[in-house]
């Protein structure tokens, strides 16, 4: 009798494959009852690979909002893994509960406006701050669970809609290239153009025309690719003192649950919470409305898909950013490039988030990247959001007017909430005032009395 141990080993190795193939499959169809992948004519392999190229774009955020935040007083290290986590938590909310492939971090500008307007001009605690963020989170969540957000959204004029996020990059602009050095004080003419003698101003502009060769061309993670460029260079110049890569995460504490609201509910805050408010909400309807369409999310009627749930996953992510020290976190224009990789669902923002809780990892390295490869990135964001002025009618000087105001006035004041409330003002006056008061909201003219009144008695 002859054994035939090549048979059994055969059978085994097949029975063992067998098992392989029934666990993978498994897991697919976990996956496909959650994202529906085969119905929105996507994949497992091709979502992984758009996720990844969703973070690669965004993840300058992790050592862009540190550094903007420590200067508020945040401890560093606690922003960083705050920044991290408060993205991560939007992502997964924003995968899970509504299927749709975008990621969220917290939101460039209004991290700006957060350290330089509301701690560093209006004199407020960090803690402070963040309870006002928290404040506009559950107002924006009241209104995507209500038809007010409709009523408000529409309410806005679209030409004010566009210049908001174009004034908001223009003050973020401003931000960085003081950051830099490369516009200083004077007190001949307020401002001046600083020295490129300078390594910080000199870094930062290479900084930024890398960032813009380099998107021009295409290349994957063009903006982070430049951050680290620029801290390599300055590490061979003496200027960057090596620390390390990975460590485990830096300790929270210092930011969790830290938020001050009853320091919010303070008279001067209404503008400093609506700001937060106004700017998140039309830039998230702005970005996942785009998104929406690049992504075939929308059907033969023009409904978009589960819309209502970005928004609350959206708005509720503010919320979370708040308990553990993060500015408002907005969904991020960025995820366009994870939907051209073939992005369809959610599971490619659940990808991004479980990018950014692995780059909690990271806390070295981000303490290495200098203010001058941050202020490079911040420019360069800031000239992609004033293309918004495109949008404007520049036939009607009613409307051109109060947007022109709307984008000069928030870097010159220093102040997103001050430049909105001017836009709004000058709208509704000059609207007014030439016959076409109709064309004026009452949403409107409530949100004018209650600026004006800001600007009369606070």
């Amino acid at each position: 009798m002859i054994e035939n141990n090549n048979d059994e080993e055969y059978l085994v190795e097949n029975i063992d494959q067998q098992k392989r193939s029934l666990g993978a499959l498994a897991r697919t169809d976990w996956l496909e009852r959650i994202f529906k992948l085969r119905q929105h004519g996507s994949s497992v392999k091709v979502e992984l690979i758009a996720g990844l190229t969703t973070f690669v774009t965004m993840a300058y955020i992790i050592f862009v909002n540190p550094n903007v935040m420590a200067a508020a007083g945040l401890d560093h290290g606690a922003a960083f893994v705050a920044t991290c986590l408060g993205a991560a938590l939007g992502c997964l909310l924003m995968g899970f509960y509504a299927n749709w492939p975008v990621g969220l971090a917290p939101g460039m500008g209004l991290n700006a406006f957060f350290t330089y307007t509301v701690v560093g001009e209006m004199g407020y605690t960090w803690q402070v701050a963040l309870g006002a963020v928290f404040l506009s989170g559950i107002l924006f969540m009241i209104m995507s669970l209500s038809r007010i957000r409709e009523w408000l959204l529409n309410s806005i004029p679209m030409s004010l809609r566009f210049a908001m996020g174009a004034g908001v990059g223009l003050f973020l602009g401003l931000i960085g290239l003081k950051t830099a050095g490369i516009v200083v004080d004077s007190p001949a003419t307020l401002v001046t153009m600083g020295s490129f003698g300078e390594p910080s101003a000199l870094l930062a502009a290479i900084c930024f025309l890398l960032i813009a060769v380099l998107s021009h061309r295409n290349v994957f993670g063009a903006i982070l690719l430049s951050m680290l460029v620029v801290t390599g260079i300055g590490w061979s110049m003496g200027l960057v003192e090596y620390s390390g890569v990975v460590s485990l995460p830096p300790s929270l504490a210092p930011t969790w649950l830290a938020m001050d609201i009853a320091g919010a509910l303070n008279v001067g805050m209404i503008s400093v919470v609506l700001a937060f408010l106004f700017v998140n909400m039309f830039d998230t309807a702005g970005t996942l409305m785009g998104v929406a369409h690049r992504a075939n999310l929308v059907d033969e009627n023009g409904k978009i898909e589960n819309l209502s749930k970005s928004l609350k996953a959206d708005s509720t992510s503010s919320v979370l950013g708040s308990f553990v020290g993060c500015p408002p976190v907005t969904s991020y224009v960025e995820s366009a490039s994870g939907v051209a990789a073939g992005g369809r669902t959610g599971l490619t923002a659940v990808t991004v988030g479980v990018l950014f809780l692995l780059a909690t990892f990271f806390a070295p390295l981000a303490g290495m990247i200098p203010a001058y490869a941050t202020a490079g990135a911040l420019i360069y964001v800031a000239m992609l959001m004033m293309s918004g002025m495109a949008h404007i009618d520049w036939k009607d000087i009613t409307d051109t007017i109060p947007a022109i105001i709307t984008v000069v006035m928030m870097p010159l004041t220093f102040s997103i909430a001050n430049g909105i409330a001017l836009g709004f003002v000058t709208y509704a006056t000059l609207k007014l005032l030439t016959g076409q008061r109709k064309k004026v909201s009452v949403s409107l003219y409530v949100l004018c009395v209650i600026f004006i009144a800001k600007f009369a008695f606070l």
